[in-house]
């Protein structure tokens, strides 16, 4: 939640940090504000909304200067007004701060500072950062040590920029909330996340947990908690900024759904020998000794990690998936022999990382799939495995979780070899169809009717998504997709579960949405004549060999026929274009979808 950035240089760093912000406006977009040191002070200007007014009323302002921070805002503690936009100073407007997290003891140090005479002016947790600083700072402690001093009185999850005035320098750390370096030629750079600063350096230095950094224009300076310098390596990205504009598309969204064959590409590029895998981490033999797989994820990672579970469980491998919240609450049995795997795109995933921690202090091995080197699930699990989606700016996932199934598709190989001796039953034909995937993703967005089909299935009742085994991951991610953006009430269902209860729902105003995959077709078709005796109409997405459903359904979408465990990844893309052109028509805000932010960094 939120996005971080600043910026120190010899120059100007107004324009850059407005850029940046733009950059990162998928974190949050309730309020926005940067503070610049100008030579006269630190010039604060926050607005509630989006960036873009931010921009605008700073369009002719001439209060720039060398060194700044900026937020874009998540709301978590007090609503987005103009008072609660970040950022925040202390009484005398000497220090200025920007902080994503959620600060858990922030109410008794509000109450200790007004006990001393602060005066308070937003409802936010973070405005006792500044505060805390001040005051260490009329103490007679340079800005560095009030800073630590500060740092040292907060609880929770958090990271912070800080800028003093009058000094050439920002001051950052970091505890359980993402915060990255970049390292420029005649400027340097921090943010929440390296598509902020990417059209400005591709040169990268990832933050760990308690980190203290130091910003100059030259240079930066990196200590742990007790003061001790530390190393971190530069890395660099290999993301095209590129990758990270829209281009001629009208949304992130679109462009991404349109991406999907590249990001696929890129996913598979290497990792298929033939009829094995070749995973560049993990070579035959990596997994002896498993006895068990667990996947814990959140929101759309969640279906990808119910994906891999039936792929896992199909092929006589013990497979679990868990909601990663409730995962930490309570705990499934694990021992040395449980790998547990945390299905991430930003690796930065709150609750993911703490149920990761849970499994990881009770014995088990952990391993992060995930899209973003250098993340905090990447560095603290036992392994790492990328999907090498590359940036994903929209809200709601949509090439990630292509990417995240077809890396589980390779890795479900990897580990059925490993445990049980033999692969995967049928693996030549499902790898050929794994390699073929990305051109199939292309027929779709090519050839599809989504947008003339979503125009006559817009129901008064709601959307229902159904779907067999594979194909039950996808419809709830359909369903997933059609909420997050419509704001239309949409569910997702095993298709056998209809006439369990959610068969009372259905009217001839509530659409349902059908994926079938060659998986147990008759069953599925047999839920659809069930549907269609209500009066509600049918859309069935599958291949065209499917006849009885095609014959039977009101409406078809069509997908490429393909090996049926990969049939549910095509239906998917369909699913998300019918979302998307229903979003459009009804005008929605569809790369900033309300009350949903990108990374979910708090709990």
């Amino acid at each position: 939640m939120c996005g971080i950035t600043a910026r120190i240089g010899e120059d100007d760093s107004l324009a850059p940090l407005l850029a940046s912000l733009q950059n990162l406006e998928y974190r949050g977009y309730d309020s926005a504000g940067v503070a610049v040191q100008n030579g006269r002070g630190i010039e604060i200007n926050k607005f509630e909304g989006e960036v873009s007014k931010l921009q605008s009323e700073l369009a002719d302002s001439a209060h720039d200067g060398p060194v700044g921070i900026g937020h874009t805002r998540w709301s978590t503690h007090g609503p987005p007004t103009d008072a609660n936009a970040h950022p925040h100073t202390g009484c005398e407007g000497r220090v200025a701060a920007v902080h994503n997290g959620i600060i858990e003891n922030y109410t008794e140090l509000r109450e200790e500072l007004q006990g001393r005479g602060h005066e308070f002016t937003s409802d936010t947790d973070t405005e006792v950062i500044p505060h805390l600083v001040e005051e260490r700072l009329a103490d007679g402690l340079d800005p560095e040590a009030a800073f630590r001093d500060a740092i040292d009185q907060l609880e929770g999850s958090y990271a912070i920029a800080l800028i003093v005035d009058g000094e050439p320098t920002i001051y950052a750390t970091r505890n359980g909330s993402p915060l990255v370096i970049g390292v420029g030629e005649d400027a340097n750079y921090l943010a929440s996340d390296v598509p902020a600063f990417l059209e400005f350096t591709d040169r990268v230095v990832y933050l760990e947990d308690d980190d203290v950094v130091a910003i100059t224009p030259e240079d930066h300076r990196i200590t742990d908690a007790n003061g001790d310098p530390v190393s971190r390596p530069v890395e660099t990205v290999e993301w095209d900024p590129e990758d990270a504009e829209k281009g001629s598309y009208d949304h992130y969204m679109l462009k991404e759904i349109h991406e999907q064959p590249v990001a696929l590409r890129q996913t598979l590029h290497g990792r298929i020998d033939g009829d094995d895998v070749s995973l560049e981490d993990f070579p035959p033999g990596s997994f002896e000794g498993v006895d068990s797989v667990q996947f814990v994820a959140c929101g759309t990672s969640y279906h990808a990690g119910m994906y891999g579970e039936w792929l896992l469980s199909k092929d006589g491998v013990e497979a679990n998936t868990f909601i990663a919240s409730e995962y930490a609450a309570s705990p499934a049995p694990v021992d040395e022999d449980t790998l547990v795997i945390g299905v991430t795109q930003s690796g930065e995933t709150a609750d993911t990382l703490e149920a990761l921690e849970s499994a990881r202090q009770r014995g088990a091995r952990t391993l992060a799939l995930t899209n973003v080197i250098g993340s905090t699930a990447a560095r603290t699990c036992d392994d790492a495995l990328f999907i090498r989606a590359g940036p994903e700016i929209g809200v709601a996932a949509t090439k990630t979780f292509s990417s995240q199934v077809a890396t589980l598709v390779l890795l479900a190989e990897r580990l059925v070899r490993d445990l049980t001796g033999s692969p995967t039953d049928d693996h030549a034909a499902r790898l050929d169809a794994l390699e073929s995937l990305p051109e199939h993703v292309e027929v779709v967005t090519n050839d599809t009717q989504a947008a003339d089909v979503s125009q006559r299935c817009l129901g008064d009742n709601g959307h229902f998504f159904i779907g067999r085994g594979n194909a039950y991951s996808v419809a709830l991610e359909g369903a997933l997709k059609f909420k997050e953006i419509t704001y239309g009430h949409a569910e997702g269902f095993a298709a056998g579960e209809l006439k369990h209860g959610p068969l009372a729902l259905v009217t001839p105003e509530t659409p349902i949405f059908a994926v079938g995959t060659g998986h147990y077709q008759n069953r599925l078709e047999s839920n659809v004549n069930e549907i269609q005796t209500r009066g509600a109409p049918v859309i069935a997405i599958a291949p065209r060999t499917a006849s009885g459903l095609v014959d039977t359904a009101d409406e078809f979408l069509p997908v490429p026929a393909t090996h049926p465990d990969l049939v549910a990844i095509l239906a998917n893309v369909q699913l998300q274009l019918i979302a998307y052109h229903a979003a459009n028509e009804m005008e929605r805000s569809i790369d900033k979808p309300r009350n949903l932010a990108k990374s979910v960094t708090v709990e």
